[in-house]
């Protein structure tokens, strides 16, 4: 039995479970978004975070990397158990496509999951939805939560990507502002974003001081035989 995950978020840099193989690539159709709420790792249900999700988009690719898990069922139990922990507020578990580079016309694997999200406000209470490129970057510039401020998580996300070849011009665009918005708020106090509504953990069953996104991520090296 072979279980593969596609990461496009924090996955990418810290994947944090035992997996037997990790590979560079891409799924097709959909883009990477920050329109995904969370609220026990980056943010709290006062003040959420925006993490990634992804968007379907006929024309788009998304990078990332894929992780295998051998080893058989309980390997797979141990490795799911754990993602749907992490991942809880991503409500969907899809089957994808995965190329890589160096083929990008026949898939490399099939059948690879990925955590999504349904992009419905009211029936998923963890989607924000898109907003304007200033507002997003003040709410990730002061949401903070237990493993600490949603301002890393999108420039470790930027450092990942330079670092895997394929940075994301949305990435830098959205992390550039964010810069921006801290430092202004060296000379004036920031104001946090408030969303509209106090979002509840329900866990799913599926010159400044600023640092640049390379100064942010140590080296790690790589398992071999561990959110989206």
């Amino acid at each position: 039995m072979v279980m593969w995950v596609f990461g496009y978020g924090s996955l990418v840099w810290n994947p944090g479970f035992h997996y037997d193989e990790k590979v560079l690539g891409f799924i097709k159709g959909y883009k990477r978004v920050f329109d995904l709420a969370c609220i026990d790792h980056r943010g709290t249900p006062e003040h959420p975070a925006r993490t990634c999700t992804l968007e379907k988009h006929e024309e788009a690719i998304c990078w990332g990397a894929a992780f295998c898990v051998r080893g058989g069922p309980e390997e797979e139990r141990l490795a799911m158990e754990y993602l749907e922990r992490r991942e809880c507020e991503y409500d969907l578990k899809t089957c994808v496509d995965f190329y890589k580079e160096d083929d990008p016309l026949k898939p490399s694997v099939t059948g690879v999951i990925v955590f999504t999200s349904t992009p419905d406000k009211v029936s998923n209470k963890y989607y924000l939805g898109p907003a304007p490129l200033e507002d997003m970057a003040r709410q990730i510039a002061t949401a903070n939560g237990p493993c600490g401020n949603n301002r890393d998580y999108l420039f470790l996300l930027e450092k990942a990507m330079h670092d895997i070849g394929h940075e994301e011009d949305y990435v830098i665009e959205l992390a550039n502002e964010v810069r921006k918005v801290l430092a202004e708020s060296s000379t004036k106090k920031v104001t946090p974003v408030k969303e509209p509504r106090t979002i509840s953990r329900v866990v799913n069953k599926a010159k400044t001081n600023v640092p640049t996104a390379h100064q942010m991520l140590p080296h790690q090296p790589e398992a071999v035989a561990t959110t989206i």
